[in-house]
């Protein structure tokens, strides 16, 4: 299922229902990116797809959003998955197409903080370097997209911080 399709319902169910874009919008999301995603030229995110659904009373499978994301890269849903089975690595190696990159990269910045933190577990020293890497690439993504979050911004600052720390105390042994 494509964006034109995924518009098509929602504008019918809308029309259905005899509903304006406004009330089917309400404090949501805008009636002008319910405009774009009835017309076709707007993806909805999954949680606003989700919201529109319940709205409208419509229901849209998961087969179907996972064949509709399917078509470039792995499936937004299968990455979704990853993510909570904590299997981060695949998450970070995942591409996804362009119309779900945004929740993507929020994921992929979430996983690079999870390993991290696993990695300064174990107070292996070259665990402790890549931890730092992990956590300045969790920093950096959590700034992007539109679902940027200040909060993985400072949970991957203490994760540096706790990295810094340990790498510091290992340096002092040595002296």
């Amino acid at each position: 299922m494509d964006t034109r399709n995924i518009g098509k319902i929602i504008k019918e169910a809308r029309l259905a229902k005899k509903m304006t874009q406004n009330e089917v919008v309400g404090n949501f999301i805008t009636r002008n990116m319910l405009s774009q995603i009835e017309s076709g030229t707007a993806m909805p995110s999954v949680k606003t797809l989700d919201y529109l659904c319940k709205v409208l009373d419509i229901k849209i499978e998961a087969s179907e959003l996972s064949a509709m994301d399917n078509s470039e890269g792995d499936s937004y849903l299968s990455i979704r998955q990853l993510f909570r089975d904590r299997q981060y690595e695949k998450v970070i190696g995942s591409e996804c197409r362009e119309d779900f990159k945004d929740e993507v990269i929020a994921l992929k910045a979430m996983s690079y903080l999870a390993l991290a933190d696993r990695l300064l577990k174990t107070e292996d020293i070259k665990d402790n370097h890549q931890a730092v890497e992990y956590a300045r690439k969790a920093k950096e993504l959590s700034s992007k997209g539109i679902f940027s979050d200040l909060g993985t911004e400072l949970r991957a600052d203490e994760t540096l911080k706790r990295a810094a720390a340990a790498l510091s105390a290992y340096y002092a042994d040595m002296l």
